[in-house]
């Protein structure tokens, strides 16, 4: 089944990675010859059933470099997360019935194996939103060392990743709620106390179950969603701070920034 992909670049609220970095837009910072969104767009690309990709996001920067490839669109970000990504789905033009892959610029290790093992696995599902999520077991091997946040479900203890796929359709009728999701998601506790205290108590104790989230946040949203189990933790790998920098700078061109 062929998709096309958005990729979010808009405008961080800066703080210490952009000062650090001494770029406003962290989409731009410089990782060896190429900037990070750059490694996103690329992971993305070498995905045989991606067809199209809207960076939405930074357009009059990323116009040199996207500017004669057909398969590259460029949009202006919006003022909302939500915004943002519908400005993106207007350059590419994709139908309501048809699924879309979603991105952020800011994690660079992603890689094409990632992103389709992640849409195998979607394809056995028939839903409207899926969100990739990674064993702490397989994030810590691979990554020793890497901070994330956790949360302990009776299957598991996961972290989540920056890579969605959503049905077009589901977007615009779920964006208030799904502001209010993205706001939080990396306060688990918060999300709970949105959802009802026996959430809470049930996350507290440990005893919560994947299939018990994904039909929760179902029931909130109004949508079929799933979970994604990936072995994969460069979809989660994103970078918030100098250290994140200086550790993907050390992964992808061998060395740390002077």
């Amino acid at each position: 089944m062929p998709f096309d992909a958005i990729v979010l670049a808009g405008t961080s609220q800066g703080g210490a990675l952009q000062e650090y970095a001494k770029v406003d837009n962290r989409a731009l910072i410089p990782i060896g010859e190429q900037m990070m969104v750059q490694y996103v767009v690329n992971a993305l690309k070498g995905v045989s059933s991606i067809k199209k990709i809207a960076i939405v996001g930074a357009v009059q920067e990323l116009l040199p470099y996207y500017e004669n490839d057909p398969d590259v669109m460029l949009a202006e970000q919006g003022e909302t997360h939500i915004a943002t990504l519908l400005n993106g789905l207007k350059v590419l033009g994709s139908g309501p019935d048809r699924h879309i892959v979603v991105a952020t610029s800011d994690i660079p290790l992603l890689s094409t194996a990632a992103v389709e093992d992640f849409l195998n696995q979607c394809a056995q599902k028939d839903g409207d939103l899926f969100y990739p999520i990674v064993p702490r077991e397989i994030n810590e091997q691979r990554f020793p060392g890497v901070k994330r946040t956790y949360v302990h479900l009776r299957d598991g203890v996961f972290t989540g990743g920056n890579l969605f796929l959503v049905r077009v359709s589901i977007i615009e009728p779920c964006a208030a709620k799904a502001e209010t999701l993205v706001s939080l998601r990396k306060s688990p506790l918060a999300l709970c106390r949105l959802i009802g205290p026996m959430f809470i108590i049930k996350y507290l104790l440990h005893r919560l179950s994947l299939r018990e989230v994904e039909l929760k946040f179902s029931q909130l949203l109004g949508i079929n969603g799933y979970g994604i189990i990936s072995k994969y933790p460069e979809v989660g790998i994103d970078v918030d701070k100098p250290s994140d920098l200086e550790f993907v700078r050390q992964i992808l061109v061998g060395t740390s920034p002077i």
